[in-house]
């Protein structure tokens, strides 16, 4: 059965003490309201995986990268593994965001190899895709969406979904205050839990938890996880905010 989740992308955001005080104030928040159901995981960045990993043990917070090199080590300047992350503490990686594909030029094939190094890893994969804003006007999100999980993740064995959770990001609703409406938002989850169940089976289709990620707030984040396909949220802007994010969590 799959997982409702509400992940926290922090992006480059929050200095080391920020990113503490904002976990703490996460991890209380959900220890008060004694949630049970839903998965709750933060990304700060490496500058604070360490210490947040640490404040989080213990903790129904799960932590996060924001992004991981496919190699083991070597002359990578700026880069970090596997290795490292788990040397930390950390089990889950985000790939494919679109901010990575578009700023610093990560293709399919380059996150297709990143996948893999997770998963050899142990690794859970948040594996996020989406169209932009002119896709989704030519009426091409449908096939823009299908070519990325295809070729990012369909190499992969069916007994490796077990460590996939997919994140449907529509370009033109991140940090815009666009969202897609619940309505749409299902349609294309519905959409990619088909084709992962023509690629394999209804079994892995229904396991994998599908999440929404496009300018979530507590005002919108109820209807939209609502909806049949949609089990939860890649959340940006919301989650520095501990109340906010504590409100989505809360929406389920």
């Amino acid at each position: 059965m799959r997982k409702q989740i509400v992940a926290g992308n922090w992006k480059m955001n929050n200095d080391l003490d920020a990113s503490k005080s904002l976990v703490k104030k996460i991890a209380k928040g959900i220890k008060k309201e004694k949630l049970k159901k839903t998965r709750v995981i933060v990304a700060p960045t490496f500058v604070s995986l360490a210490k947040v990993a640490d404040k989080a043990k213990g903790t129904k917070v799960e932590v996060a990268a924001q992004n991981m090199h496919f190699e083991k080590s070597g002359a990578f300047t700026g880069e970090i593994s596997a290795d490292m992350l788990k040397s930390v503490g950390v089990e889950i990686v985000i790939l494919g965001h679109s901010e990575r594909r578009e700023y610093f030029g990560e293709t399919d094939e380059i996150l297709a190899k990143k996948v893999d190094t997770a998963l050899a890893n142990k690794m859970e994969v948040i594996f996020c895709f989406g169209e932009v804003l002119e896709d989704r006007k030519s009426e091409n999100h449908f096939k823009v969406v299908e070519s990325q999980i295809k070729n990012g993740l369909f190499h992969l064995e069916a007994n490796a979904w077990k460590n996939i959770v997919l994140a449907y990001e529509p370009v033109w609703a991140i940090g815009t205050g666009e969202t897609a409406s619940p309505e749409q938002a299902q349609e294309m989850h519905a959409f990619i839990r088909k084709i992962v169940a023509d690629k394999y089976n209804a079994e892995v289709a229904e396991n994998v938890s599908i999440l929404y990620g496009g300018s979530v707030k507590p005002s919108n984040a109820k209807e939209i996880f609502s909806k049949e396909d949609v089990d939860g949220g890649l959340i940006g802007g919301a989650a520095l905010n501990a109340d906010d994010f504590l409100a989505l969590v809360k929406s389920f």
